[in-house]
């Protein structure tokens, strides 16, 4: 693999101004040469001239956060990141990459979760350059391949966690948000190392049920959430039960056989656990009747 090595360029306005007071100096000497009709003179002086506009081609720019890669003929030599006015030999290529950090959001992917449920999501990832080498060299155009290799990762992501965790402590894509980052960030990275490519952050940006099935899906989120209501309603009923016959038998007030006890149990329930307000009863009979 190629590493980035980095390359230390010569001044670019010390080089332009030694350059242009040669051209200077060139100009005059091919307006003496030609008042002295010298054509050996007249000749150097066009070749020197000429040489010294090559040389100009050499000064390029190097903004903040951003690196020059330097090819001489397809050798690799060097990168230069040091901002400013910066000069080279003329005959190097000079590919500028960007190191600042970017965005790439990606599209809305349809893919089946471990449940085989489809579902739609999409991810954002943070990203920067840090080796301008290896994103030049070793990938054939490094902004395509983080977008690639991106959606992968989440299209890989989704088919190994549930939409929803129908179990307690069990992850899934919308329940466990943080752990589902770390994994996609990590897998992502994975993906990206060789591309010179460090990932800030990736994120679900994202996450629904697809559409043949949201409506299917909705009226199930429903029923679990009622029947976790429900769950609760019931602990919570049968525990007071319990704490009222306790009550009961410690003050001995009432002595109440095991029949009247699964009555009492029975009534107490259908308060507790009903949807609406109890109706009140008024017994005027005897205990028993």
């Amino acid at each position: 693999m190629i590493r980035e090595r980095e390359r230390q360029a010569a001044s670019g306005l010390g080089m332009l101004l030694i350059l242009l007071s040669l051209m200077l100096c060139t100009g005059y000497a091919f307006v003496e040469a030609v008042r002295f009709q010298s054509p050996v003179a007249v000749v150097v002086a066009i070749l020197v001239e000429i040489a010294l506009i090559i040389a100009l081609c050499g000064l390029f720019v190097v903004n903040p956060n951003e690196g020059r890669v330097l090819q001489l003929f397809g050798d690799y030599r060097g990168t230069v990141k040091d901002p400013g006015l910066r000069w080279a030999n003329p005959f190097l290529t000079k590919k500028r990459i960007s190191q600042r950090i970017r965005n790439f959001e990606s599209a809305h992917l349809k893919v089946n979760d471990t449940d085989g449920n489809p579902i739609d999501i999409a991810a954002v990832v943070v990203w920067r350059v840090v080796d301008t080498a290896e994103a030049v060299f070793e990938v054939d155009d490094f902004e395509n391949y983080v977008k690639v290799q991106s959606e992968a990762a989440v299209r890989n992501l989704a088919t190994r966690y549930p939409y929803d965790a129908h179990i307690d402590g069990h992850l899934s894509l919308r329940g466990s948000t943080a752990e589902v980052a770390k994994d996609l960030k990590h897998e992502i990275q994975e993906r990206l190392a060789k591309a010179g490519v460090e990932v800030i952050e990736a994120r679900l940006s994202h996450l629904a049920y697809a559409s043949e099935i949201a409506s299917a899906m909705l009226r199930r989120q429903q029923a679990g959430a009622i029947i976790a209501a429900r769950q609760k309603i019931v602990e919570g009923a049968v525990g007071m039960v319990d704490m009222a016959l306790e009550l009961l038998s410690k003050s001995q007030r009432v002595t109440l056989d095991e029949e009247r006890k699964a009555a009492m149990v029975s009534n107490l329930l259908v308060v507790l656990c009903a949807d609406r307000e109890a109706q009140p009863v008024v017994n005027t009979g005897s205990l028993y009747q």
